[in-house]
């Protein structure tokens, strides 16, 4: 199987789903607030739990990793607050812009393509990285996407712990901590698991959805150096930090491919939930940002992820 066949195979469900939503959002007037307000409260919480309680994780690589990926999502942050605030964006478009910068498309994506290009510890290692994005995302992720509604740093903070995924990772660690979690097969766990399965796919259509709904194609060209941050500096800034933290051979070439991926879905999510009523100065809405990023990063990764596949699988980036 060629790479561009499995390229192909990651990103085709993708567009596949959001285009499904993207058709419902132009034959139907279907708001998206709903959706994100069930995913946000018992879907996503369901996943990460489940992820975190059930991915066998073996110790020092394993806080290496969670280092890395704190390092570089905090570095990603501050870069693209920078950047973003010296292009003169504002609020809620600043928070977009450093959203869809920051967090990638580590899952539905990243993991077959990590699995393939690397195998069963690819595909490992993708999880990992999955469980300790989410950390973050829900955490830093939903201070950055509040804080122009919330309209201070408090109250940003305090939406933080509004949030059930946040006592979902809390639990989710003592379980793992106490070995306390049920066996996979019993009907609380595949319970759990296949509420948490439903997110992924309630994400993308949420995604084609605001895409029908997307005030103009201005936006495409005005993404363009959040896309590139996205998919040039990231897979950059990732190298470093898997040297500074000592992420090396295959876990550290996981880590690189998943920083390198597009814009993460998730993000729109928490736009729609917490800035869903502020528009930027110009009467950009915030989702509109990130949707168009989502979709222009997802097509544009074919080309910059095989080239970085290439260099990984040759051992010339670690």
């Amino acid at each position: 199987m060629s790479l561009a066949s499995v390229l192909g195979s990651a990103v085709l469900p993708v567009v596949a789903v959001a285009a499904v939503g993207y058709g419902l959002g132009r034959i139907r007037d279907v708001a998206v607030e709903p959706l994100s307000d069930i995913t946000l409260y018992v879907l996503a919480p369901a996943l990460v739990f489940y992820s975190l309680v059930t991915t066998p994780i073996a110790g020092p690589t394993v806080a290496r990793l969670f280092a890395g990926v704190a390092a570089f999502s905090v570095g990603m942050v501050v870069l693209a607050e920078l950047v973003g605030r010296a292009l003169g964006e504002d609020e809620p478009v600043l928070g977009a812009f450093v959203l869809t910068s920051t967090f990638s498309n580590a899952g539905n994506y990243g993991i077959p393509l990590s699995a393939f290009a690397f195998g069963a510890l690819g595909r490992s290692t993708a999880v990992l990285y999955i469980v300790a994005q989410s950390v973050l995302m829900y955490t830093v992720g939903v201070y950055v996407a509040a804080r122009g509604e919330a309209g201070s740093a408090l109250g940003a903070v305090t939406r933080v712990f509004r949030l059930p995924l946040v006592y979902a990772l809390a639990v989710a660690a003592l379980v793992r901590v106490g070995d306390l979690a049920p066996p996979t097969d019993s009907a609380v766990m595949e319970t759990i698991g296949l509420t948490g399965d439903a997110a992924i796919p309630v994400m993308l259509l949420m995604l084609g959805i605001q895409l029908a709904n997307s005030s103009g194609g201005s936006t495409v060209t005005r993404t363009a150096p959040a896309s590139a941050l996205k998919l040039l500096v990231a897979p950059v800034l990732a190298v470093g930090v898997a040297l500074g933290v000592g992420l090396t051979g295959t876990v550290g070439r996981v880590f690189v491919l998943e920083c390198a991926m597009p814009a993460a879905v998730t993000p729109l999510m928490l736009t729609i939930e917490f800035g869903k009523r502020v528009e930027g100065a110009d009467g950009l809405a915030a989702a509109d940002y990130v949707s168009t990023t989502i979709l222009v990063t997802t097509l544009a990764s074919l080309v910059t992820l095989t080239g970085l596949i290439a260099l990984l699988q040759a051992g010339l980036v670690l």
